[in-house]
């Protein structure tokens, strides 16, 4: 039976709540820095919170989809396991 794409491997365990708050900085911050410097001239005239909202709704799917199975998929790798690759 396959397991989730996203699930750890069986050789790896969980993050803890520390790693897990480290790969999220270490997605979101370059994730809005990135999206400040292309769109900050087109946000400016923006309310905060309509800049938020936008910057929020842009990053968060890159992010969750794209950012972090990748982080996961590293970690698995550094722990040892075998991230999330198909067993041969």
């Amino acid at each position: 039976m396959a397991s989730a794409p996203n699930a750890p491997s069986a050789g790896t365990r969980p993050p803890t709540k520390h790693e897990l708050a480290a790969m999220i900085w270490l997605a979101v911050f370059p994730t809005l820095t990135v999206l400040n410097l292309v769109l900050g001239r087109w946000l400016a005239p923006m309310s905060p919170v309509l800049r938020t909202f936008v910057l929020a709704t842009i990053a968060v799917p890159i992010v969750i989809y794209g950012l972090m199975p990748q982080l996961h998929r590293l970690r698995g790798r550094m722990l040892g396991g075998t991230g999330n690759r198909p067993p041969r």
